[in-house]
């Protein structure tokens, strides 16, 4: 018999399909916030009137403005921004981007909580993962500002209490994490995802499709993720080519926002993901690969390394990609390249030379000792990883 609780998270609403002026209207009004820090995408503002949208939609309610969050949330970017919503003393934080400047939100809301002004500091907040698996998060007071985030991107890390933050100094992407700091409110609006590039688009949306995935075949799973992420699926194999044939179809741009989200359920309830996850992290802080083609490269290879351990469930992967008489892994790799992505990382820009440093790295990220398959050191990352490159 199935025995479990499941936990509601803090968030308030998801807003989709409504323009987003008019979402972001009802629902600044709702939340009565007088100094709303705006964190939006770079190319966002300075290629598209999406951003003087928001500003028009604010009015006297703009309390700044944060442009300038790198890919893969630096430190000192994000410590610059806490420091700037300090001092204008926002009450809301607003992101319109990708899953940086997401992050980066989750992040300044820790720094402002916690007296964070350095990027050293951060130090003292972020969680520490020994080769063994062993983790430690130390304590973090809990941010007193929360953010409605306006996605363009699929990773969904709009719907999760965890941050990603990238050292820069030691080029280590770390991990952070507190129930509050996730948003209270998200709009989904197909229009703005107009804007993002192809490539971004497309691959955030095989991040989405990892998460579905390993999700299904965690070794926690939970009912509700179980069918959120059979869902997930369904939407994103059929919504993720529907807009590379066509992107202006905002009906498939929406199917694919709605299955981005559907696919992090899991996350939600505490339902483990596997070494997909573990090895794209630090493709990410250490190769500089985007968060989507971490997935591209990496998935296909996992699902067969774990074949042995999730063989059923992986004929449930293959169901609901729509091709139940084909290996999860070759179903994957189809979409991928049906998509245009790439699935080598030495298209994604990953050196030979690299691959010792990144399977030793993998070795400290927590998804790696949740492997459905038992992953024993460095040596099995770099079969992966060899297999990949």
């Amino acid at each position: 018999m199935v025995q479990g609780i499941h936990h509601t998270p803090p968030m308030e609403r998801v807003i989709y399909g409504i323009p987003l002026v008019e979402a972001l209207t009802q629902e600044i009004a709702r939340l009565n916030a007088r100094a709303v820090y705006l964190m939006a995408s770079g190319t966002l503002s300075r290629e598209t009137q999406v951003i003087d949208d928001v500003r028009r939609t604010l009015g006297n309610r703009l309390a700044g403005t944060c442009t300038r969050i790198a890919s893969h949330t630096p430190r000192t970017d994000v410590v610059a921004a806490a420091n700037e919503a300090r001092a204008v003393r926002a009450d809301l934080i607003l992101t319109v981007g990708g899953g940086s400047v997401t992050d980066a939100a989750k992040m300044v809301a820790i720094c402002l909580s916690n007296d964070i002004t350095e990027p050293g500091d951060l130090d003292r907040l972020k969680a520490t993962i020994a080769a063994d698996g062993k983790t430690h998060r130390p304590p973090i007071q809990a941010p007193t500002i929360r953010s409605v985030d306006v996605p363009t991107t699929l990773s969904a890390g709009e719907f999760t209490a965890m941050a990603g933050c990238t050292d820069t100094a030691r080029n280590v992407k770390e991990s952070y994490a507190h129930p509050l700091m996730m948003p209270l409110t998200v709009i989904l609006d197909p229009a703005v995802t107009t804007h993002t590039p192809e490539w971004l688009f497309l691959s955030t949306g095989i991040r989405a499709v990892d998460h579905a995935v390993e999700d299904l075949c965690s070794i926690n799973p939970t009912p509700f993720s179980d069918g959120m992420s059979l869902h997930a699926l369904r939407l994103l194999s059929s919504g993720l080519p529907a807009v590379k044939h066509d992107p202006a179809n905002l009906s498939a741009r929406l199917d694919c926002q709605l299955g981005a989200w559907m696919s992090i359920m899991g996350s939600q309830n505490g339902v483990t993901k596997g070494a997909s996850h573990g090895i794209g992290h630090v493709l990410g802080g250490t190769a500089h690969v985007p968060h989507g083609y971490t997935s591209c490269v990496m998935l296909p290879h996992v699902l067969r390394y774990n074949l042995p351990a999730t063989a059923e469930r992986q004929h449930w992967v293959s169901e609901a990609l729509g091709h139940p008489d084909q290996p999860a892994a070759d179903v994957v790799a189809a979409l991928i390249a049906e998509l245009g992505l790439p699935g080598r990382l030495r298209d994604v820009g990953v050196q030979p030379e690299m691959l010792d440093r990144i399977a030793e790295g993998s070795m400290h990220d927590r998804w790696i000792h949740t492997n459905p398959r038992r992953i024993e050191g460095p040596a099995t990352i770099r079969m992966l990883l060899d297999a990949a490159w």
